[in-house]
């Protein structure tokens, strides 16, 4: 109880600062700092590299940054007020409550780095999203470092863009016999390349020899699906600023994989992501994904400095840079305004590119290729412990899980479509002959956790990846006390809803790239999705400064549902009508919100996070009643929002002692007038 009150003490002393903060100025110069990794709150598997991620923010330099604007920094200070409540709520032992809270913050911080990726690199942001990951780790009970990042690349690139400017040719000469023929990618010589090319050859030559052996075995097949996808062999390199070569890498934003793909733009090129698998974490469908996504940024941009850049820094960070520059779309001529990141990722690239193509003219040794990425495809009926799907193949747990890097859990998803399982190259045979003699006993039906000493709900939820709410709802009579030798059902969830494929993104039919969306009409494309049961449809223009972050939130919704009822990415302009569906019974609140000023709806959104909807403006229930079959991953909360009412009225008319339900479950829903 005391560790938990200094907690909130301190907490309560950063939100004072922040929203005292407001009235203050700011200088403007861009400067470097320290950035604050985000962490992947995904259970990972593997950590092979060790950084320097956790040293402190604290150092003897100053530290100025760009001013939030005032909006955004409401949104900082909402953040924080979430963690204030999950505090509070776990001082009442309101364990769920206080998840809801951790969980609602880890979303807005999320969505806010989705809205505005330049944000990170800014101070008060960091602040605060070292709080909510500190609470989110406490409650979790979480070990290691709050502030964590998988793999070596992100020390590399705060130290590989921090001089980008500076160059000392006394140090450096340029081999004899280096060869810098032509690409379709100018790969030009510079000061900012120089640069790069001496931290990569004089510096660190150790970074560069380690990348050298890990392209021996990725490189193959990537140059096959570039020539596939018609972009340019030369831009495998990229991966190399991207990730290192390493395929969990996940930096601090949560981008992921050898392409560092966030989710929404993974989603947008067809990676599936879900409980049991990522696959922008998969190195060929997420080389794959990259080529459509760089081939696009090129269409957009028409210039492939400008594309490059465009797959580091959002669209509305490379626009502002333009204008800055009077509108002139090259590179180097918007190099002044760029952030500092972006400003060495071109000339890192290019400098990659050029000594790996010309390793032995700068002094390295060509790798010996001694393995190529390539393997046997079999396919796994139901949840199967990779343990024993290990065992079959002759292989390590961890060697099956290199191979296979998109699973992030203990098994092979469930579902009625076979999982596409890679095994070594040439165990298919033998592995299959063990595979068809395997007990059905093996395969997963239920988990059950036996409670441990030291074991809290938060521990056992973090460990399987899902929410104290959910334990709550699978186990009657559950209590925040918990005893050893305590057996608790695990409410793991279902499989992916489409097929996963073996070699490409699996919604890749579905999927809708950038180019398109960006050429949609004023008034936007219609989703074939169909609207949600209980709801009416509504049409929104964007304005300046909108986002689709803040339309969701004034809407009541996810980003992500406005993205796929408007078959859109994340780019919207202004003018742009957008389709949305709000419950019926709340036609009359949400009528407004298209003709309001900016003010009326921050202060429609203060309003709301104080007192909720008015429920003067909320239809009552008509007292029918509809009949409704739970489908894979429906929950009370979405089936409920979906037909515009509340869990509580779906368990009264049901009679539910809990929220869980089943597949295949019927249920009485509620309905309004």
């Amino acid at each position: 109880m005391i560790r938990k009150l200094l907690i909130l003490v301190i907490v309560l002393f950063a939100y004072t600062g922040v929203v005292v903060a407001q009235s203050q100025p700011e200088n403007t110069e861009h400067e470097t700092h320290r950035q604050v990794p985000l962490p992947d709150i995904e259970l990972p598997f593997y950590n092979p590299i060790e950084t320097q991620s956790s040293r402190s923010l604290s150092s003897g330099t100053s530290i100025q940054m760009d001013p939030l604007s005032r909006e955004l920094l409401q949104r900082v200070a909402d953040i924080n007020r979430k963690i204030l409540l999950a505090i509070e709520a776990q001082l009442d032992d309101d364990l769920v409550l206080a998840e809801d809270y951790i969980n609602q913050s880890i979303e807005s911080v999320q969505q806010l780095l989705n809205d505005n990726p330049e944000v990170q690199n800014n101070r008060r942001f960091n602040e605060t999203y070292r709080s909510v990951m500190a609470e989110y780790h406490e409650f979790y009970g979480l070990a290691g470092p709050v502030l964590n990042v998988e793999g070596d690349i992100f020390e590399v690139r705060e130290d590989l863009f921090s001089q980008d400017d500076w160059f000392d040719g006394s140090y450096f000469t340029m081999p004899p016999g280096f060869n810098d023929r032509r690409f379709d990618v100018p790969l030009i010589m510079n000061t900012q390349v120089n640069n790069q090319i001496h931290f990569l050859t004089v510096r660190r030559p150790e970074i560069m020899e380690r990348w050298l052996e890990r392209s021996t075995y990725y490189f193959p097949m990537m140059k096959r699906i570039f020539e596939e996808e018609n972009v340019p062999q030369e831009l495998i390199y990229l991966s190399m600023i991207e990730s290192g070569l390493v395929p969990v890498a996940t930096s601090r934003a949560r981008a992921v994989g050898l392409w560092q793909f966030m989710q929404a733009t993974g989603a947008a090129y067809g990676l599936e992501v879900n409980w049991w698998i990522d696959e922008r974490r998969d190195p060929e469908k997420a080389t794959r994904a990259a080529a459509r996504h760089l081939r696009d940024l090129h269409r957009i941009w028409d210039d492939w400095h400008l594309a490059i850049a465009g797959y580091n820094i959002s669209p509305r960070g490379l626009r502002r840079a333009i204008n800055l520059s009077g509108g002139v779309r090259d590179y180097w001529t918007i190099y002044p305004h760029l952030p500092r990141e972006t400003r060495g990722y071109v000339p890192g690239y290019i400098a990659a590119a050029m000594v790996a193509m010309n390793h032995t003219d700068f002094g390295f040794d060509t790798p010996e290729t001694t393995r190529v990425y390539e393997y046997d495809v079999v396919e796994i009926q139901g949840s199967v412990e990779l343990s024993v799907l290990a065992r079959f193949a002759g292989i390590s747990t961890q060697e099956l899980r290199n191979l296979n890097p998109e699973l992030l859990r203990f098994a092979t998803p469930p579902g009625p479509n076979p999982y596409p399982l890679k095994v070594p190259k040439g165990t298919r045979d033998s592995f299959m002959a063990q595979y068809r003699e395997m007990p059905e006993s093996k395969r997963q039906t239920l988990v059950v956790h036996t409670v441990s000493r030291g074991e809290n709900l938060g521990a056992i939820a973090s460990r399987y990846g899902v929410t104290v709410r959910a334990l709550y709802g699978a186990n009657d009579n559950l209590s925040s006390l918990i005893r050893p030798g305590q057996e608790i059902i695990i409410p793991v969830p279902g499989g992916s809803n489409v097929a996963i494929r073996a070699d490409s993104p699996s919604n890749a039919r579905q999927a809708r790239t950038l180019t398109s969306s960006a050429g949609s009409t004023a008034s936007g494309q219609a989703s074939s999705a169909p609207a949600p049961a209980g709801t009416v449809r509504m049409s929104y223009t964007v304005r300046s400064g909108d986002t689709i972050g803040h339309i969701a939130e004034w809407y009541n919704t996810q980003a992500w549902r406005v993205r796929s009822w408007n078959n859109i990415g994340n780019t919207i302009r202004v003018g742009q009508r957008l389709t949305l569906y709000v419950p019926a019974n709340q036609r009359e609140y949400f009528t407004r919100v298209n003709s309001m000023s900016r003010n009326e709806k921050q202060q429609m959104m203060a309003q709301r996070r104080n007192q909720g909807i008015p429920q003067n403006q909320v239809a009552s229930q008509s007292g029918e009643v509809i009949s409704y079959t739970v489908r894979r991953n429906d929950n009370l909360s979405d089936i409920a929002r979906a037909h515009g009412t509340t869990v509580n009225a779906i368990m009264q008319q049901n009679n539910l002692s809990s929220t869980l339900i089943r597949v295949g479950q019927t249920l009485q829903i509620p309905v309004t007038r």
